[in-house]
């Protein structure tokens, strides 16, 4: 979904809009599953990294620009934990837990007018 809305900087808001979000690319060169005896399942993903292609528009009392821009995140972990269990039929239900995500490099690209 779009990103929109007002921020406070200064002397006065930033009026932001951000549309048409795309991932364009994901990398997952380290990612492992592996079962919890009597709890469920353990999800590992390690060193992802995504790019991300998206429209922006701002707007202030002074200016106005709008373009596009590229975001690319790297050293993304994130561990994920799922329960499971049976019902009287013996279905197997796997339930989201938690979940832990830390990013450590973000590098955004912007392309306007101004």
């Amino acid at each position: 979904p779009d990103l929109s809305g007002y921020e406070k900087f200064g002397l006065g808001n930033v009026k932001y809009n951000i549309s048409r979000i795309h991932v364009t690319a994901v990398e997952l060169p380290s990612a492992s599953i592996s079962l919890i005896p009597g709890t469920g399942i353990k999800l590992v993903i390690r060193n992802a990294s995504l790019t991300i292609n998206m429209n922006w528009n701002i707007r202030t009392w002074m200016f106005k620009d709008s373009g596009r821009s590229t975001a690319y995140i790297s050293k993304v972990f994130v561990t994920a934990l799922f329960s499971t269990s049976l019902d009287n039929m013996n279905h197997t239900s796997i339930s989201f837990t938690s979940c832990q995500t830390t990013s450590g490099d973000i590098d955004i690209k912007l392309n306007g007018k101004s």
